[in-house]
């Protein structure tokens, strides 16, 4: 009998809850230092993952955990790009 696949799980920086890879969006930070939202989950840079909702990005930045992931500043216009990507829900497939 084979052994089932291990499903990769990562940590919202958001909420901080635990879920499956796939259900989390990837937010990379690209080698040119721009922030971006990755739904292949596979972009080359830094990454963070955060749940497809806006009160966790919201989260995120106002503990400032989605910039120590990134090691990088948003700038408001980085912020709001993110925003508008989830709440349109061109996030996830």
């Amino acid at each position: 009998m084979p052994k089932p696949r291990k499903i990769p799980v990562r940590m919202c920086v958001g909420c901080r809850a635990r879920n499956d890879k796939r259900n989390l969006l990837r937010v990379v930070r690209t080698p040119a230092q721009e922030v971006v939202l990755d739904p292949t989950g596979k972009r080359a840079g830094r990454g963070a993952y955060i749940c497809p909702r806006v009160e966790c990005l919201r989260k995120a930045v106002k503990s400032r955990a989605l910039e120590r992931a990134l090691g990088v500043s948003l700038t408001p216009e980085v912020l709001a790009d993110l925003e508008a990507s989830l709440s349109q829900g061109n996030g996830h497939e």
